[in-house]
């Protein structure tokens, strides 16, 4: 809840800035609602919605090294309710998800916070793929953008080298090095109390289980290709709502990917000045990079907000009432799992 306080706090701040130096057409942000082609956005929910099945199969191939056939309907649930959580209550909200599938899949905790990390670690790199292309067409076409984007292409231009030889890095140092890894560790924490000691040897070793599937040719193809999937149904529903803004924001096929990578990758840090949060993001990239009016900027970055974060919370209220989970339990898992 905080999180998303804190974002609406950003946007509003964002849009006083903009208030005060250009002024604001209210009529022109109310017909970016009333113009829009509604079968377009309702569309735009099927795509954004299989998102979290893909989610969940992608998850199972984590848990197939623990438990052969994990239930996908657990796995679903705790998706849904997982990201219903995030919306609520900001960060703490990241670890309920992987707290409720080792609950329901009786598997260590540890393990699946492991998964969740691969999770972020596969994202991380679609997102940057996704920026490097993006890079690649606004330097091609020579668009000229704001001073705040240009911050953005000279940072991200440097950076996304380094950080996909890094996550590959990663990837091939739990492949290969997690058991070595896990040993020397266990051996170096020997000085601690007996008690301790076992307790973070448990942990570790859980940690190790939960990568183990990254030890698998067969299961990283498989994880990279659900990613992948995961990205095209979000173009896809991008793409969607750009239609239902069609005749208000002119973006093709391409135009929506790029916006996609300077979303992905903006959103993840801070821009000087404007900070981060998809919103402010979203309303910088619309307007610096693509010259659509602030007003209608606002609109479409509203409903990529909505889209994104908004529409699972109702389901997921919905399933977290039907396991026994309240909002104050749900709160309560997040903060306790990520102390």
């Amino acid at each position: 809840m905080a999180a998303s306080v804190a974002a609406a706090a950003a946007v509003v701040w964002f849009l006083h800035a903009q208030l005060a130096s250009r002024g604001f057409d209210w009529n022109l942000a109310a017909a970016g609602f009333v113009r829009l082609r509604w079968r377009w956005l309702a569309l735009s929910l099927v795509p954004i919605g299989s998102t979290y099945g893909v989610r969940a199969l992608r998850w199972s191939v984590f848990l197939k090294p623990l438990k052969a056939r994990p239930s996908l309907r657990n796995l679903l649930s705790a998706t849904v309710i997982g990201f219903t959580a995030i919306t609520l209550f900001g960060r703490p909200g990241e670890f309920v998800r992987p707290y409720l599938i080792a609950l329901k899949e009786r598997v260590p905790a540890t393990s699946q916070f492991a998964a969740w990390v691969l999770e972020r670690i596969f994202d991380l790199l679609m997102a940057l793929l996704l920026f490097a292309f993006a890079l690649t067409r606004v330097q091609a076409s020579g668009i000229q953008v704001g001073p705040k984007l240009e911050w953005l292409l000279a940072f991200g231009g440097s950076i996304v080298g380094v950080a996909c030889v890094s996550i590959l890095a990663i990837l091939l140092s739990f492949r290969h090095f997690a058991e070595p890894g896990r040993r020397r560790l266990v051996a170096f924490l020997r000085f601690l109390p007996e008690a301790r000691f076992l307790r973070m040897e448990k942990w570790i070793a859980a940690f190790v289980q939960g990568v183990e599937s990254t030890r698998s040719d067969g299961a990283l193809l498989a994880v990279f290709l659900y990613s992948v999937l995961e990205w095209v149904l979000i173009a896809a529903c991008y793409w969607c709502l750009a239609q239902a803004f069609a005749g208000l924001i002119d973006l093709n096929l391409v135009d929506v990917l790029i916006f996609m990578g300077f979303v992905s990758f903006g959103a993840a840090i801070q821009i000087p000045g404007i900070g981060g949060g998809i919103q402010v993001v979203s309303v910088l990239v619309l307007t610096e990079l693509f010259g659509v009016r602030l007003e209608l900027a606002t609109s479409f970055a509203l409903l990529i907000w909505i889209l994104s974060f908004v529409v699972v919370v109702p389901v997921g209220l919905v399933l977290a009432v039907k396991e026994g989970l309240d909002w104050h339990s749900l709160r309560k898992i997040g903060q306790e799992a990520s102390q």
